[in-house]
């Protein structure tokens, strides 16, 4: 399996931390999903899942692009569809790359799950 990029803080605190959660959803493959807690804990900020959750909120202004819906909780719900626009949006976005979403949560949730902290070491 291919390492993570290396990402760089840019030492301006909330957007440099901002800046290293939407390299690391870069890299979230097609037809898989990460959760904002594995985010955080890659970038060494374990109990920042919530900050993750921000940088989500903010990241469809972002060039390059970062694929947000490819973001749910811990356990596979799409809690972040309400950010999107229309809300069904995030599950579209999830089921056109073969991802199956039924009551907004992820099925076969652990094999879609990708984790970033598996990739880094």
């Amino acid at each position: 399996m291919a390492k993570l990029n290396s990402i760089k803080p840019s030492g301006k605190k909330e957007e440099g931390f901002f800046e290293q959660v939407y390299e690391v959803v870069r890299q979230i493959p097609r037809g898989r999903v990460s959760s904002y807690g594995a985010i955080a804990a890659v970038l060494g900020t374990k109990l920042s899942a919530r900050m993750v959750g921000w940088a989500m909120n903010g990241s469809h202004m972002v060039r390059p692009k970062v694929p947000a819906h490819r973001v749910v909780n811990r356990n596979g719900m799409l809690t972040g569809k309400h950010h999107f626009s229309p809300p069904e949006k995030m599950e579209e976005l999830l089921k056109k790359e073969g991802i199956r979403v039924i009551d907004d949560q992820v099925q076969d949730f652990k094999k879609k799950f990708w984790n970033p902290q598996e990739e880094w070491s």
